[in-house]
């Protein structure tokens, strides 16, 4: 073992050892003096604001962790930088040119998995295989523990926001999942608009072996009221999801705790799905919603049409039905709440749900990620309705990669399992 080695080492263990005991606080302290032990210097951490419009510094002093001694806050646009490029193209990338000495300063992004959360800025001594390796680690290492730490710390939330938030949107955010998940099953991204003000939307995901759950609510209204039901539709999602309830009753349940709570008085529309990532088979069901869009080989698009049934809260009985998709590996599926396609111009003219897809499949075209093709379609959203939406926006994304490899399963000719024939046919419905 070398002595970078050795440094590395060291460097890795002494931050993994103090992070037991160390405040969201402290992380910029400790991780600079770690990083010195592997001979990386200049250490700043950077931290993306809630609409990723901006990187933030964490210098860990201050309510919100990031003032500077004169007072001043550091920040940088993710538009038109470097470190705004490493960001969001998850790249590592040189800080500026060298001149073929050290020391050798870059970007590196900081990811938990697919989520984004900013970027660090290094220097090292050399440019070689070994010191973008140390970066990388100690990258993947810090936005563990930024993660870790985020959720016990108001200086987190002080330094991702640029602007007064209201309480629905308070317990909106710390009910969602991450905008941002991947494993070797699917791709999954969301996003929430306004940020700051949004009220009655709400999204979720989560993974029991096999299956996928995804939905979407939409709740009545655009108040204080509307997030608190929006919180309890999915609240009762999860209960009762957590407890085995199947799509088919999982409606009526949550609908029973709405009532339970506001008679008929406030209601919400959603989508309830599962994806069977072995077999690729999307079932969902309806509740008054907008219906989910399946894009295909990045260049084709169409709604998943099921019959409706009647919105969560309103008890009009109407019949159940559970629909179903065969999907393709590759494919990808695609919620929304009627705030994206129904934003309007000051002249009336609506986003559309034509520009909507096509803007998603223009930009997968280009080989962006996930979280980076959501976060510009916001921008561009915000921007079509001059900065200001009038109803809540949401998008729940979800790719297929295809089956995952199955030493029990008959191969197909590339060596990936292939998936059992399906139970139904495209598009078929169950009463």
């Amino acid at each position: 073992m070398t002595d970078r080695d050795r440094g590395t080492r060291r460097m890795l263990a002494g931050l993994l050892a103090d992070s037991h005991v160390m405040s969201f606080e402290a992380l910029p302290t400790r991780v600079a003096g770690h990083a010195a032990k592997a001979g990386l210097s200049e250490v700043l951490i950077y931290l993306g604001d809630l609409q990723r419009d901006v990187l933030r510094l964490m210098t860990g002093r201050g309510l919100d962790a990031a003032q500077e001694p004169d007072g001043h806050d550091t920040e940088m646009a993710v538009e038109g930088t470097v470190a705004g490029r490493a960001y969001q193209y998850g790249q590592v990338l040189p800080a500026c040119a060298s001149r073929g000495e050290g020391p050798y300063r870059w970007w590196v992004p900081l990811l938990d998995g697919t989520e984004r959360l900013g970027v660090l800025h290094l220097a090292a001594a050399a440019d070689d295989d070994q010191a973008r390796e140390d970066m990388l680690s100690l990258a993947s290492l810090v936005a563990m523990l930024v993660v870790g730490g985020r959720d016990t710390s108001d200086s987190h939330a002080r330094l991702c926001r640029v602007q007064p938030m209201n309480v629905a949107a308070e317990m909106q955010w710390q009910l969602m999942p991450p905008r941002a998940y991947a494993d070797s099953r699917v791709v999954i991204g969301a996003v929430m608009e306004p940020a700051y003000q949004v009220s009655g939307d709400a999204f979720d995901y989560a993974t029991a072996d096999d299956v996928v759950h995804l939905s979407v609510f939409d709740a009545m209204g655009h108040d204080t009221a509307a997030g608190l039901t929006a919180n309890l539709a999915l609240g009762a999602c999860r209960n009762n999801r957590r407890q085995g309830t199947g799509l088919t009753d999982l409606g009526a349940a949550i609908e029973g705790v709405l009532i339970e709570q506001f008679a008929t008085s406030r209601f919400v529309t959603g989508i309830l799905a599962d994806l069977n990532t072995s077999t690729g088979i999307l079932t969902w069901v309806n509740h008054g919603h907008h219906p989910p869009v399946v894009i295909r080989g990045g260049h084709w698009s169409t709604q998943l049409r099921c019959e409706p049934t009647h919105p969560l809260g309103t008890s009009l009985g109407l019949p159940v039905r559970l629909c179903r998709e065969q999907l393709e590996p590759g494919d990808r599926v695609v919620f929304y709440t009627d705030g994206i396609t129904e934003a309007r111009t000051a002249a009336g003219q609506e986003f559309g749900l034509a520009r909507f897809v096509d803007f998603l499949i223009r930009h997968h075209a280009d080989g962006l990620s996930v979280p980076e093709t959501l976060r510009r379609l916001v921008r561009s959203l915000l921007t079509h309705h001059n900065g200001h939406l009038q109803d809540d926006a949401t998008i729940l994304f979800c790719e297929w990669l295809g089956p995952t490899p199955d030493t029990t399963g008959p191969a197909s000719p590339a060596g990936v399992p292939l998936p059992p024939p399906p139970t139904s046919s495209p598009h078929d419905v169950v009463t």
